[in-house]
Protein backbone atom coordinates (compact mmCIF):
# COMPACT_ATOMS: atom_id res chain seq x y z
CA UNK A 1 0.00 0.00 0.00
CA UNK A 2 1.68 3.22 -0.97
CA UNK A 3 0.78 6.13 1.21
CA UNK A 4 1.42 9.94 1.02
CA UNK A 5 1.62 12.13 4.44
CA UNK A 6 0.50 15.40 4.13
CA UNK A 7 1.37 17.72 6.83
CA UNK A 8 2.51 21.16 7.29
CA UNK A 9 4.51 20.03 10.78
CA UNK A 10 8.05 18.39 9.66
CA UNK A 11 8.04 16.41 13.57
CA UNK A 12 4.69 14.79 12.71
CA UNK A 13 5.29 13.66 9.52
CA UNK A 14 8.88 12.15 10.71
CA UNK A 15 6.91 10.39 14.01
CA UNK A 16 4.16 9.07 11.75
CA UNK A 17 7.03 7.85 9.28
CA UNK A 18 8.87 6.22 12.57
CA UNK A 19 5.51 4.68 13.80
CA UNK A 20 4.66 3.44 10.15
CA UNK A 21 7.65 1.36 10.26
CA UNK A 22 6.32 -1.27 12.48
CA UNK A 23 3.87 -1.54 9.90
CA UNK A 24 5.38 -3.00 6.40
CA UNK A 25 2.33 -3.31 4.58
CA UNK A 26 2.40 0.95 4.68
CA UNK A 27 5.00 2.13 1.98
CA UNK A 28 5.62 6.17 2.61
CA UNK A 29 6.26 7.06 -1.17
CA UNK A 30 6.69 10.94 -0.27
CA UNK A 31 5.84 13.76 2.24
CA UNK A 32 3.61 17.05 1.48
CA UNK A 33 4.13 20.33 3.64
CA UNK A 34 0.77 21.93 2.49
CA UNK A 35 -2.01 20.92 -0.28
CA UNK A 36 -0.45 22.46 -3.51
CA UNK A 37 2.51 19.99 -3.22
CA UNK A 38 0.12 17.33 -2.01
CA UNK A 39 -2.18 18.03 -5.18
CA UNK A 40 0.74 17.31 -7.55
CA UNK A 41 2.24 14.54 -6.01
CA UNK A 42 -1.07 12.50 -5.98
CA UNK A 43 -1.19 13.25 -9.64
CA UNK A 44 2.21 12.39 -10.49
CA UNK A 45 2.60 9.29 -8.02
CA UNK A 46 -1.04 7.94 -7.70
CA UNK A 47 -0.59 6.84 -4.02
CA UNK A 48 -3.09 4.22 -2.77
CA UNK A 49 -3.32 6.27 0.63
CA UNK A 50 -3.14 9.36 2.26
CA UNK A 51 -2.95 10.42 5.65
CA UNK A 52 -3.94 13.73 5.21
CA UNK A 53 -3.92 16.78 8.02
CA UNK A 54 -6.73 18.86 7.74
CA UNK A 55 -5.77 22.23 8.92
CA UNK A 56 -3.05 23.65 6.89
CA UNK A 57 -1.44 26.84 5.67
CA UNK A 58 -3.42 27.78 2.00
CA UNK A 59 -5.63 25.30 1.64
CA UNK A 60 -7.22 22.80 3.73
CA UNK A 61 -7.59 18.82 3.54
CA UNK A 62 -10.78 18.98 2.49
CA UNK A 63 -10.02 21.31 -0.36
CA UNK A 64 -7.34 19.36 -2.01
CA UNK A 65 -10.00 16.53 -2.10
CA UNK A 66 -12.15 18.31 -3.56
CA UNK A 67 -9.29 19.32 -6.91
CA UNK A 68 -8.38 15.78 -6.95
CA UNK A 69 -10.43 13.65 -9.88
CA UNK A 70 -10.13 10.66 -8.04
CA UNK A 71 -9.72 10.32 -4.29
CA UNK A 72 -7.55 7.77 -2.73
CA UNK A 73 -8.19 5.97 0.55
CA UNK A 74 -8.15 8.43 3.53
CA UNK A 75 -7.12 9.01 7.12
CA UNK A 76 -7.20 12.07 8.91
CA UNK A 77 -4.37 13.46 10.80
CA UNK A 78 -5.07 16.47 13.03
CA UNK A 79 -4.29 17.54 16.44
CA UNK A 80 -8.26 19.30 16.42
CA UNK A 81 -10.86 16.96 17.49
CA UNK A 82 -13.39 19.32 16.23
CA UNK A 83 -12.75 18.46 12.80
CA UNK A 84 -13.72 14.39 13.62
CA UNK A 85 -17.15 14.50 13.29
CA UNK A 86 -16.91 16.27 10.06
CA UNK A 87 -14.22 13.69 9.21
CA UNK A 88 -16.75 10.48 9.75
CA UNK A 89 -19.11 12.54 8.04
CA UNK A 90 -17.16 12.50 4.57
CA UNK A 91 -16.82 8.74 5.25
CA UNK A 92 -12.98 8.45 5.82
CA UNK A 93 -11.42 5.59 6.31
CA UNK A 94 -10.62 6.62 9.56
CA UNK A 95 -9.62 9.17 11.86
CA UNK A 96 -6.06 9.78 13.86
CA UNK A 97 -5.88 12.43 16.80
CA UNK A 98 -2.39 14.04 16.81
CA UNK A 99 0.02 12.83 18.82
CA UNK A 100 -1.09 9.70 17.65
CA UNK A 101 -0.76 6.56 19.73
CA UNK A 102 0.65 3.37 18.53
CA UNK A 103 -2.42 1.64 19.02
CA UNK A 104 -4.33 3.76 17.15
CA UNK A 105 -2.62 3.67 14.51
CA UNK A 106 -2.87 -0.05 14.21
CA UNK A 107 -6.45 0.21 14.65
CA UNK A 108 -6.45 2.10 11.53
CA UNK A 109 -3.68 0.33 9.47
CA UNK A 110 -6.07 -2.71 10.27
CA UNK A 111 -8.88 -1.37 8.59
CA UNK A 112 -6.89 0.05 5.51
CA UNK A 113 -5.99 -3.47 4.68
CA UNK A 114 -9.36 -4.93 4.82
CA UNK A 115 -10.56 -1.87 2.65
CA UNK A 116 -7.69 -2.60 0.05
CA UNK A 117 -8.58 -6.13 0.07
CA UNK A 118 -12.73 -5.09 -0.61
CA UNK A 119 -11.39 -3.40 -2.99
CA UNK A 120 -9.09 -5.43 -5.23
CA UNK A 121 -6.60 -3.02 -5.55
CA UNK A 122 -6.91 0.61 -7.37
CA UNK A 123 -6.70 0.93 -10.86
CA UNK A 124 -3.71 2.97 -12.26
CA UNK A 125 -5.06 3.27 -15.67
CA UNK A 126 -5.57 7.27 -15.92
CA UNK A 127 -9.24 6.90 -17.00
CA UNK A 128 -11.78 6.43 -13.95
CA UNK A 129 -13.88 3.31 -13.67
CA UNK A 130 -16.69 2.18 -11.35
CA UNK A 131 -13.86 1.06 -8.26
CA UNK A 132 -12.73 4.86 -8.17
CA UNK A 133 -14.02 7.16 -5.76
CA UNK A 134 -14.80 10.87 -5.70
CA UNK A 135 -15.04 13.49 -3.13
CA UNK A 136 -18.40 15.80 -3.30
CA UNK A 137 -18.10 18.81 -1.11
CA UNK A 138 -21.77 20.76 -0.99
CA UNK A 139 -21.39 23.15 1.23
CA UNK A 140 -21.29 21.96 4.95
CA UNK A 141 -21.84 18.54 3.49
CA UNK A 142 -19.19 15.84 1.93
CA UNK A 143 -18.96 12.49 1.11
CA UNK A 144 -16.15 9.70 -0.15
CA UNK A 145 -18.65 8.16 -3.02
CA UNK A 146 -17.92 5.00 -5.04
CA UNK A 147 -18.36 5.61 -9.26
CA UNK A 148 -20.22 2.51 -9.13
CA UNK A 149 -22.62 4.53 -6.68
CA UNK A 150 -23.03 7.60 -9.16
CA UNK A 151 -25.81 6.85 -12.32
CA UNK A 152 -26.17 10.53 -13.49
CA UNK A 153 -23.84 13.62 -13.86
CA UNK A 154 -26.22 16.50 -15.20
CA UNK A 155 -24.27 19.61 -16.43
CA UNK A 156 -25.39 22.69 -14.81
CA UNK A 157 -24.31 26.03 -15.76
CA UNK A 158 -20.41 26.03 -14.64
CA UNK A 159 -21.52 23.04 -12.28
CA UNK A 160 -22.07 19.24 -12.35
CA UNK A 161 -25.17 18.10 -10.64
CA UNK A 162 -24.49 14.44 -9.16
CA UNK A 163 -26.70 11.94 -8.66
CA UNK A 164 -26.09 9.28 -5.98
CA UNK A 165 -28.50 7.66 -3.64
CA UNK A 166 -31.16 10.46 -2.51
CA UNK A 167 -28.48 13.25 -2.85
CA UNK A 168 -27.77 15.62 -5.91
CA UNK A 169 -24.88 17.86 -4.53
CA UNK A 170 -22.91 20.39 -6.92
CA UNK A 171 -19.44 20.08 -7.76
CA UNK A 172 -17.35 23.38 -9.78
CA UNK A 173 -16.19 21.13 -13.16
CA UNK A 174 -17.47 21.20 -16.36
CA UNK A 175 -18.84 18.48 -17.71
CA UNK A 176 -16.67 18.06 -21.04
CA UNK A 177 -13.86 18.07 -18.77
CA UNK A 178 -15.33 15.38 -16.36
CA UNK A 179 -15.73 13.04 -19.84
CA UNK A 180 -12.49 13.01 -20.78
CA UNK A 181 -11.11 11.66 -17.37
CA UNK A 182 -14.36 8.73 -17.26
CA UNK A 183 -13.72 5.36 -18.71
CA UNK A 184 -16.23 5.02 -21.76
CA UNK A 185 -16.89 1.40 -20.81
CA UNK A 186 -18.64 2.52 -18.06
CA UNK A 187 -19.93 5.87 -18.20
CA UNK A 188 -21.48 7.04 -21.63
CA UNK A 189 -22.16 10.69 -22.86
CA UNK A 190 -25.91 10.60 -23.47
CA UNK A 191 -26.04 14.75 -24.55
CA UNK A 192 -24.21 17.77 -23.87
CA UNK A 193 -26.08 17.86 -20.51
CA UNK A 194 -25.85 14.03 -19.21
CA UNK A 195 -23.35 11.45 -18.43
CA UNK A 196 -25.04 8.06 -17.54
CA UNK A 197 -23.18 4.96 -15.89
CA UNK A 198 -24.06 2.12 -18.00
CA UNK A 199 -24.55 -0.11 -15.01
CA UNK A 200 -27.42 1.91 -13.55
CA UNK A 201 -29.57 1.41 -17.32
CA UNK A 202 -32.76 -0.65 -16.93
CA UNK A 203 -34.77 0.57 -19.84
CA UNK A 204 -34.51 2.04 -23.46
CA UNK A 205 -37.20 3.37 -25.51
CA UNK A 206 -37.22 5.00 -28.90
CA UNK A 207 -37.79 8.83 -28.80
CA UNK A 208 -39.00 12.05 -30.74
CA UNK A 209 -36.19 12.88 -33.87
CA UNK A 210 -34.49 9.79 -33.69
CA UNK A 211 -33.61 9.92 -30.11
CA UNK A 212 -33.69 7.36 -26.63
CA UNK A 213 -35.38 7.57 -23.39
CA UNK A 214 -33.48 5.86 -20.90
CA UNK A 215 -34.96 4.64 -18.17
CA UNK A 216 -31.83 4.21 -14.85
CA UNK A 217 -32.68 2.33 -12.09
CA UNK A 218 -34.44 4.48 -9.37
CA UNK A 219 -36.96 6.55 -11.72
CA UNK A 220 -34.32 9.00 -13.49
CA UNK A 221 -34.84 9.09 -17.51
CA UNK A 222 -32.39 11.32 -19.60
CA UNK A 223 -32.69 11.45 -23.22
CA UNK A 224 -29.72 10.68 -25.54
CA UNK A 225 -29.64 13.02 -28.34
CA UNK A 226 -29.94 11.45 -31.94
CA UNK A 227 -26.21 11.92 -32.46
CA UNK A 228 -25.43 9.81 -29.82
CA UNK A 229 -28.02 7.19 -30.20
CA UNK A 230 -26.35 5.08 -33.21
CA UNK A 231 -23.58 4.49 -30.77
CA UNK A 232 -25.29 3.94 -27.84
CA UNK A 233 -27.24 1.44 -29.33
CA UNK A 234 -23.91 0.46 -30.21
CA UNK A 235 -22.64 -0.19 -26.85
CA UNK A 236 -25.73 -2.11 -25.34
CA UNK A 237 -25.70 -4.51 -28.29
CA UNK A 238 -29.47 -3.41 -29.31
Amino acid sequence: MRALIVDDERLARKELIKLLEDHPSIEVIGEAVNADEAEQMVNEQNPDLLFLDIQMPGRTGFQLLESLDSAPLVVFTTAYDEFALKAFEVNALDYLLKPIHPERLSEAVQKINEKEKSRGGRSKDKKLGLEDQVFVKDGDRCWFVSLTNIRLFESDGNYIKVYFDNNRPMIHKSLNALDEKLDERAFFRASRKHIINLSWVEGIEPWFNGGLMVKLKGGDKVEVSRRQAAKFKDMMSL
